[in-house]
């Protein structure tokens, strides 16, 4: 890996503020990810920033977790900072734990691509990076057959003025990010990137899932 720049500095920085609001050190280890259930299935996706897509997905019936971490690289056991150097080649990415019989991967499809524009390269609002990347993990043809078509549908509907741009890649690893990257959103509701960035993007996904919402 190449040498920080001045992004690692930020993204370290980031973390010590975080621990002083918060009271107390910051979280660092990386969190553990759930053991499979019976029937469970895992989904793999990059929408921008962890924080909005892991809330967006944590609200639809039928996903029962959700972990935020870094999939899209090699590069083994990476750290926010790490990643935030955009020298790591992964992206912030969520791991979607799910019921099949509740939730078909078409309808998670549906909420990912409504919670983020899939047509901004290497960036999402004001958030930029390679790390930002739109990108979807498939782990079996079915999945990789029903991305495609997704995309293809998208495009042709006029829905968004640009082409779609998400990597539709196999899924090889996923690497679960800092204690203190999970559920953000709930335990920082007030903070003002997440009123006026993630908030936005979790209600477009709501809109569009209204009936696979879980009750407040």
């Amino acid at each position: 890996m190449k040498k920080r720049t001045k992004t690692s500095l930020f993204a370290a920085l980031t973390v010590l503020l975080l621990g002083c609001s918060m009271g107390q050190a910051p979280d660092n280890r990386p969190a553990k990810l759930p053991a499979l259930k019976p029937g469970e299935v895992v989904a793999t996706f990059a929408g921008g920033c962890f924080w909005a897509t892991e809330e967006a997905f944590d609200r639809l019936k039928g996903v029962n977790e959700v972990v935020s971490g870094y999939a899209g690289s090699d590069y083994p056991s990476p750290t926010y900072a790490d990643v935030s150097t955009d020298q790591t080649d992964h992206a912030e990415s969520v791991q979607v734990y799910y019921d099949p019989k509740q939730i078909s991967y078409g309808q998670l499809l549906t909420a990912f691509f409504a919670a983020h524009d899939p047509t901004t390269l290497n960036k999402q609002g004001p958030d930029v990076g390679k790390h930002y990347r739109s990108m979807a993990f498939y782990r079996t043809e079915s999945e990789h057959r029903q991305l495609v078509n997704a995309i293809q549908k998208l495009d042709k509907s006029g829905q968004f003025k640009d082409p779609v741009v998400t990597e539709v890649v196999p899924f090889k690893a996923f690497y679960p990010a800092e204690g203190y990257h999970q559920n953000y959103c709930k335990a920082h509701p007030w903070q003002l990137y997440i009123q006026t960035v993630s908030m936005p993007k979790i209600h477009h996904m709501e809109k569009a899932m209204d009936g696979q919402l879980k009750a407040e």
